[in-house]
């Protein structure tokens, strides 16, 4: 499942810095050299003949290892029940619900898991009950010693990789226009697993926590392109989730989704749709080819994508060929490539489109279904004329500093007018337009702060508020009738008219 940042814990993942770049840590990790052990001990052959020779060595010294010591043939044997028990027929979903465990168990020889159960991805829930069995696997067989032993293999795999990786995050970088220094409080962390089958890579989201566990081949490669895929994610998902406002206003889009073949979470999340369509362009954009027909692959790969569903990846594909001649960088740019989007054109373009039968499955993963921010339930609280309750939620949003601070005021003001302090409506609006920069929350504010002066009799005041209301950007039409309404006469309470809508 794709994924924004979730509010799930994240895992221990008690991994030391291997070979770091500015913004990714390569790694490995012994808690899923033990479990992908012991996979292949019990049959987990995917993609053997195509893997590093390591994987073969292992092998067969856990297969010597079993048929010398009774306690770790009956170890193999227990483990190799449950593992079939629980075997999922296709391998790549086999593999994912151990790697979904592995980021959640804490290092040998206890692997215990880091948070609460309720709180575990559901995929690792299912296998849960492999831990006791995995404590005794690790002990009877002497993992321990076999990972010492093979240790240095890894670092060497680890090695071999960290310049094309780095060279990969830094041509994204620089495509993007980002700072090249990490991000304090966020972890991309790619972990280097050659027990695994090369073919499948799996890519985590938990939390502010990234994760990608990937695989060499026999020539010592890995699929950098799924890497860039994941890493872009890393960059694009916090952009979304503090632009919930402008994202609403795009959700008519989703309707129009409704039969495309790709997951049904792009279909019932505005946010995850853009982004992923975003990336979905950006991937277009840097298609590695040459010559002549080099444009028009590149388009083709974008078509392709609007034809799984990916709908403004046209747009965004035109709006990255203005980026790339313009010295603004994705962090001033991708607000106004929201704002320009016009949902009726989009919507319309959308529905001339001859959806493919299927879609490529989406490499990233969240821990859990999208859950919802705290500056939604605050506005359902609200709707629900629950004030107190939108208060709390909303002061939530603000210390936390993961949400829209602009948005939490504008709840806050709102909620301060519902319970009549027109002092306390005022600062809070007026605090809004301070930081504020999606023009809906900018004319609301305008709207709103006009009405207070309307009420206070100070008409010159409400006016100058009505009209910068219709300077702000904001398209919707109800904003464009409220400021109009506003300007031709005095506001008047709702007991002496018809409710407002807004």
């Amino acid at each position: 499942m794709p994924g924004l940042a979730q509010n799930t814990p994240s895992p221990a993942a008690g991994v030391p810095a291997a070979a770091t770049t500015s913004k990714v840590t390569l790694d490995t990790s012994e808690t899923l050299f033990t479990l992908l052990a012991a996979m292949n001990s019990c049959g987990y052959d995917a993609d053997l003949a195509n893997s590093d020779p390591v994987r073969a060595k292992i092998r067969q010294e856990i297969a010597q290892k079993t048929e010398a010591s009774a306690d770790a043939a009956r170890a193999r044997t227990e483990f190799c029940h449950f593992y079939k028990d629980h075997q999922n027929p296709d391998s790549g979903r086999d593999l994912a619900q151990f790697v979904s465990l592995g980021l959640f168990l804490t290092g040998p020889p206890a692997f215990t898991p880091s948070v609460q159960e309720a709180d575990l991805p559901p995929d690792a829930t299912y296998v849960l009950g492999a831990v006791p069995l995995l404590q005794n696997f690790y002990q009877a067989l002497g993992l321990r010693d076999m990972w010492k032993e093979h240790q240095g293999e890894y670092d060497a795999l680890v090695d071999r990789l960290h310049e094309p990786v780095a060279q990969m995050i830094l041509k994204t970088d620089l495509y993007l226009k980002l700072q090249l220094s990490g991000y304090v409080g966020r972890r991309f962390t790619v972990l280097v697993e050659p027990l695994a089958a090369p073919r499948d890579i799996n890519a985590r989201n938990y939390s502010t926590d990234y994760f990608m566990v990937v695989s060499p081949t026999s020539q010592g490669s890995i699929k950098l392109d799924q890497v860039r895929h994941t890493y872009l994610h890393y960059v694009l998902d916090p952009y979304a989730q503090k632009r919930g406002t402008t994202l609403k206003q795009l959700e008519p889009l989703l309707l129009v989704v409704a039969t495309a073949p790709m997951d049904e979470s792009f279909k019932n999340d505005i946010g995850l749709l853009v982004n992923e369509s975003l990336i979905r362009a950006i991937e277009a954009r840097t298609l590695q080819v040459t010559g002549k027909d080099a444009e028009a692959a590149r388009l083709q790969a974008a078509r392709a994508a609007v034809n799984e569903g990916f709908i403004l990846t046209r747009y965004f594909y035109e709006a990255l060929q203005k980026f790339e001649k313009d010295p603004a960088g994705l962090k001033d740019s991708y607000s106004e490539w929201l704002f320009q989007i016009d949902v009726g054109k989009e919507k319309k373009l959308a529905q001339e489109v001859n959806f493919s039968k299927e879609a490529a499955p989406e490499l990233l993963r969240a821990s859990k279904a999208q859950q919802l921010q705290l500056l939604d339930l605050a506005e359902q609280r609200l709707a629900a004329r629950d004030i107190p309750g939108a208060e709390k939620l909303a002061h939530q949003a603000l210390d936390e500093k993961n949400e829209d601070p602009a948005r939490a005021l504008f709840i806050l003001a709102k909620a301060a007018s519902l319970n009549g302090d027109m002092d306390g409506a005022r600062t809070y609006f007026e605090r809004t337009l301070e930081i504020a920069r999606e023009p809906r929350v900018v004319a609301w504010s305008h709207i709103y702060l006009g009405r207070i002066f309307d009420l206070q009799e100070e008409r010159e005041a409400a006016l100058a508020q009505y009209r910068a209301a219709l300077s702000a950007g904001d398209t919707n039409p109800q904003t464009k009738d409220a400021a109009d309404r506003g300007i031709s006469q005095p506001y008047e309470p709702p007991a002496t008219r018809p409710k407002d809508q807004n």
